[in-house]
């Protein structure tokens, strides 16, 4: 297993322990828990850039404001997700993420894309058509939201990719809050107004703001050591991490076809990831 593949996993471990904690939020607004977010990483994302003795602003700008823009977007729309529907659906919906930036870097990066992976690919959009289509639960907006959430997200990682060569690992991540902290205060205040939070919430969502940090880096790692394709497909194993916390933690029920679109992703990835080496 490579490096890039083990950071993916610890990831998707990371971000499955934050999306319980936003989930627990159910009274803070979605723009307000990601604004808390990049608080936290902002000030955790300083520190680190400033103790490696590097320049805060990078060396391509466009691109690391593009990460930020996309990569903020994307979780505002996910956030919402999360509060709008079952977590193990709000997840499957947004780990199409992993077709989106395949499909992205194929024509930006010119990673190419071999008829065996892309086969691979549909098996694991099969799995997730599957377990998204027995869950009725769901309304359109909060799917098409979702969908847009998964897109912005492949563009995102795309943009790390991009800056393999060019940026410090913590740069990226300091540019993600950087962008983020201005754009979800404004749209906080704006938009759905603030909500005082709680002793309790308070604490929710400092935790959220270092998973984030821990996730950020185990993710930026990730896309900077392996090609896009492999590192994405990795990330579906997040629907498993999803459908056993829904279960454990929020009493979530599913169908028997839910399984079946379980050991389809699964089946995906594992091929995804072994398939190239035997190739």
């Amino acid at each position: 297993m490579s490096y890039g593949v083990r950071m993916m996993i610890w990831a998707g471990l990371t971000f499955a322990a934050m999306n319980v904690a936003v989930k627990l939020l159910p009274g803070i607004p979605s723009s307000e828990i990601v604004f808390f977010r990049a608080l936290v990483s902002l000030i955790l994302s300083a520190y680190f850039v400033k103790r490696k003795g590097i320049s805060f602003w990078g060396n391509n700008r466009k691109v690391l404001i593009l990460r930020g823009l996309f990569g903020t977007t994307a979780l505002m729309c996910f956030f919402y997700t999360l509060h709008a529907m079952p977590l193990a659906a709000a997840m499957v919906i947004h780990y199409l993420s992993p077709i989106f930036t395949a499909l992205i870097a194929h024509f930006f990066l010119k990673e190419r894309l071999k008829v065996h992976q892309l086969f691979f690919f549909a098996i694991s959009f099969a799995g997730v058509v599957i377990m998204k289509g027995v869950d009725t639960r769901l309304e359109w907006m909060d799917v098409i939201t979702g969908v847009i959430a998964a897109l912005l997200s492949g563009a995102a990682y795309n943009c790390i990719r991009k800056l393999k060569f060019t940026e410090d690992s913590q740069v990226i991540i300091f540019y993600f809050p950087m962008v983020a902290f201005p754009i979800t205060l404004g749209y906080t205040i704006l938009g759905p107004g603030w909500v005082w939070p709680n002793m309790q919430e308070l604490g929710l969502l400092l935790i959220i703001g270092v998973l984030t940090q821990i996730a950020q880096y185990f993710l930026t790692r990730a896309y900077q050591s392996e090609v896009a394709r492999k590192v994405a497909a990795v990330s579906n194993l997040g629907i498993i991490y999803a459908l056993i916390i829904g279960v454990t933690f929020f009493e979530e029920t599913f169908k028997p076809m839910a399984l079946v679109g379980m050991v389809l992703v699964t089946l995906g990835v594992v091929l995804n990831v072994l398939g190239p080496k035997r190739a």
